[in-house]
Formats: structure tokens, sequence, C-alpha cells
């Protein structure tokens, strides 16, 4: 099987250059939708999934990228190259799918002790403070030490895979992690066993 993803340096497809295409989709041309569908979606669909691990919710997010393309055409500003405005608006989808799952993980607590027969006694009040203070020391790390330390912490992605997936070097994810770590344990230290005793 062949594979339909081209490199970075522009899609050609059948003596049609992706600006042409660009612009006969800009007009309604359905046949150039068509073919530029065709031309990344495969290679959407791997990079989702390289970061989702979920076929169909990779699948999912390629068609919204897409078909979003097609519906916003009309103002539609594609600065460098057509694959790599697709491959970001695909990263960041799935960013925000992580994102909206690492939130929806975070009100499970909440939402079971709401719950008939969860009355809150002290434990669970001391766990509250605890992980206000915890949301809200992530919430305080700069953007992309935040996103590397959920991509990793919250979502379970490795070095590696964070790297692929926000276009930088493992030696920069160690360092954005170790960086979040350090802020976290300095932010949280009142909640930390003390080392000292």
């Amino acid at each position: 099987m062949t594979d339909m993803g081209l490199g970075l340096e522009g899609v050609v497809t059948r003596g049609v250059s992706e600006r042409e295409l660009l612009a006969r989709v800009r007009d309604g041309d359905e046949h150039a939708f068509d073919t530029i569908f065709r031309e990344h979606y495969a290679s959407l669909v791997r990079c989702a999934d390289a970061m989702l691990h979920r076929r169909d919710v990779a699948e999912e997010i390629v068609q919204d990228v897409l078909l979003a393309l097609w519906q916003r055409r009309d103002s539609l500003v594609v600065e460098d190259s057509l694959r790599a405005y697709l491959f970001r608006a695909t990263r960041n989808r799935s960013l925000n799918h992580i994102r909206h799952l690492a939130i929806e993980r975070r009100a499970e607590p909440e939402l079971s002790a709401t719950e008939p027969g969860g009355a809150p006694g002290a434990e669970n009040v001391l766990g509250d403070e605890m992980e206000t203070a915890l949301r809200r020391a992530i919430g305080a790390l700069p953007p992309r030490c935040r996103e590397v330390f959920e991509l990793s912490r919250v979502h379970g992605l490795k070095y590696a895979e964070i790297a692929h997936a926000l276009g930088i070097s493992v030696k920069t994810v160690e360092a954005q992690m170790g960086k979040a770590l350090r802020t976290l344990r300095e932010r949280l230290a009142a909640w930390l066993p003390d080392e000292s005793g």
C-alpha cells in the first residue's frame, strides 16, 4: 500500500500546484477539495492517532479539520504550505481533545462526591484543597511547560511522542518537564512530606 502523504516541501497533484488547488477551493470547486482531502487524509490521521492512540477519534478530528477548511474557504489564510497548515490544525484539535479529556478526568472525583452517600468528610475536604492547589500550580506554569507536563502526566505520552506532537526536540521536552516539576515542587511545598524529618 503506497503512502499518500508527501513531503513538507509542498504538494503537486497531477500537475496542479497546491496554490492552484487552494484557489479553486476558494472558488467553491468541490473536485479540488476532494483532491486535497484524498492527498492529506491518511497522513493527518496518522499524526492525530500518534497523539491520541484512538484511531476513531483521530479520523473524526481530521474530518473536522478538512470540513472546516471547506466551510471557511472564503476567509482562509494559508501563510506557509497547505500541508503545514493542515498538520498544525490537526495537532491543535488533538491537543484540545486531550485537554478536554484531562478536564473531564479531573472533574470525575468532584462529581462522585456530590452523589448520594458521598458526603464529604475531613479527608475529602483536605483532598479538595490539595487538588485545587495542584490545579492552580499547573495553571500558573508557562504555556509550553504546562502543555508538555499535561501531555506527559495527564495523557501518558512518552517524551518522544510529545516531541513529535509539538514539533520540538526530546531534549526540549526533558527541559520543560524538569522546569515544570521544579516549579510544582516549590508551589506545593506545603502539601509535600517534610524531607528534613
